[in-house]
């Protein structure tokens, strides 16, 4: 199957899209590092002020490792099919499990 083309950002507005998996497949693929390359964006001159609750969930993002991890076919789609209904990507949701799974072993919960 083809790759669908998704619509170019020239840097001035924001494209419309069709959907919001259609948006969500756009940002998932847009490299900020590559626009500036190309001069669509260009940096700040003054710093940015970032909320202190954000600036924490930046830093903490920061500090994640990638690991390759195998599942079956069914569970990765059975995970696509559960993020869907919740509007977030499939590796959010799957890292929300893991998370809530270590909480509950460290508590000695099943």
């Amino acid at each position: 199957m083809a790759k669908k083309e998704l619509p170019e950002f020239k840097g001035d507005a924001i494209p419309d899209f069709a959907s919001e998996e259609e948006e969500r497949e756009f940002w998932d693929g847009y490299s900020f590092a590559e626009a500036m390359e190309r001069g669509v964006l260009e940096p700040l001159d003054e710093p940015v002020e970032l909320d202190p609750e954000l600036a924490v969930k930046i830093r903490e993002r920061a500090k994640t490792k990638r690991v390759t991890l195998r599942l079956r076919v069914s569970q990765i789609e059975a995970a696509k099919e559960i993020a869907r209904k919740k509007d977030i990507p499939y590796q959010t949701l799957i890292r929300s499990w893991v998370a809530e799974a270590i909480r509950r072993e460290q508590e000695g919960r099943p």
